[in-house]
């Protein structure tokens, strides 16, 4: 486990929340650049002579694209097409590969894919060692490009130098998911810290928030279709590829047209964050969806993204009392292929 504590200032709430004493940290994103330690996400190892192979049969994205440059999005299914795990797989060298997602399900998918690997020669490793660091702002890629002599890449690919790693992942203000060894974490930190402000990893998840981006939880996992998170609307699945677990009933899905529920963006008319799970319930009461993820704003109401039935008209909703308005999502809810987002030029 990561030592955060090594962070001047650095407050923990839990396990997978951190925070600083900087004030207003959502407002000050809005116009300053802000950088935040990443404890809720974690980083799975996949290595072997055959790894590419066995993750080819496993996971939803093609391991071709994941060349070096291009990181897709991806996720790992059960036999009824239902996600274990989601998250960004990228590769480091010619048989080592990451896969970067929630914290709590990188030992969770390490068992699950533990029973296929030793036929592929493949190891699994959580990589506790490495420190996973938030730059969101407009000067964030200069800052970045400044700190670490790194030009930074175009959305969902990867760049590297030396020791650190840049991804780019989208969202309301540029943002860049950093890398470093954790030997490497301090010294990182002070070098963008002197321009950066510290803030808490609650201001990463509203901007994955605002990006319509749901990272499923350990007990979320086995629950949803990868539609069901708006997963073809980012580039997270290739339907041009060959079989995978759970492939049939994810390509049947989508090519029937039977995805039942969908991701939706929104706010609450209130200041009580949801917590995963609650029920969106309609004017009678039903609940017709729940809550994936939720943070406060820059104006201290909460954003959420959640799961809601597409049957019918769902009319008024609320979460705990609290009235649901629903925004824009950023992307139009349509299959976007990673084959093209692996180009971006």
């Amino acid at each position: 486990m990561l030592d955060w504590s090594l962070l001047d200032g650095v407050r923990t709430l839990d396990a997978d929340r951190l925070d600083f004493a900087t004030p207003e940290p959502a407002r000050r994103a809005l116009d300053a650049t802000v950088i935040a330690p990443l404890a809720h996400l974690g980083i799975l190892e996949v290595e072997g002579s055959d790894a590419a192979r066995f993750l080819q049969g496993q996971t939803s994205a093609q391991l071709d694209l994941a060349d070096g440059d291009f990181a897709p999005l991806t996720c790992f299914c059960s036999a009824k097409g239902r996600m274990l795990a989601n998250g960004q797989l990228l590769r480091r060298s010619a048989h080592r590969y990451w896969l970067i997602l929630s914290r709590d399900l990188v030992t969770p998918l390490a068992e699950h894919l533990g029973k296929f690997a030793p036929f592929y020669q493949t190891t699994l490793t959580p990589r506790d060692d490495i420190a996973l660091l938030g730059l969101i702002g407009q000067e964030a890629p200069a800052l970045a490009e400044a700190r670490l002599d790194i030009a930074p890449p175009a959305t969902w690919h990867q760049v590297v130098h030396d020791e650190a790693l840049v991804l780019r992942h989208p969202g309301p203000r540029p943002r860049l998911l950093i890398a470093v060894p954790e030997a490497a974490l301090v010294a990182t930190w002070q070098a963008f810290t002197a321009q950066a402000l510290p803030v808490g990893n609650a201001i990463w998840r509203l901007h994955d928030i605002q990006a319509g981006l749901a990272w499923i939880r350990a007990e979320q996992a086995d629950a949803y279709l990868p539609q069901m998170i708006n997963w073809e609307a980012l580039g997270g699945i290739s339907f041009k590829k060959g079989c995978y677990t759970g492939q049939e009933v994810v390509a049947r899905a989508h090519f029937r047209g039977q995805v039942k529920k969908r991701l939706v963006r929104a706010q609450l008319e209130g200041d009580r964050p949801p917590a995963p799970g609650a029920a969106v319930v309609d004017a009678a009461g039903k609940s017709v969806g729940d809550v994936l993820s939720s943070e406060l704003d820059a104006y201290g109401q909460p954003e959420v993204l959640a799961v809601l039935s597409t049957k019918e008209e769902l009319g008024p909703l609320t979460v705990e009392g609290q009235v649901l308005k629903r925004l824009k999502l950023p992307y139009a809810l349509e299959r976007l292929d990673p084959e093209t987002l692996a180009d971006p030029g």
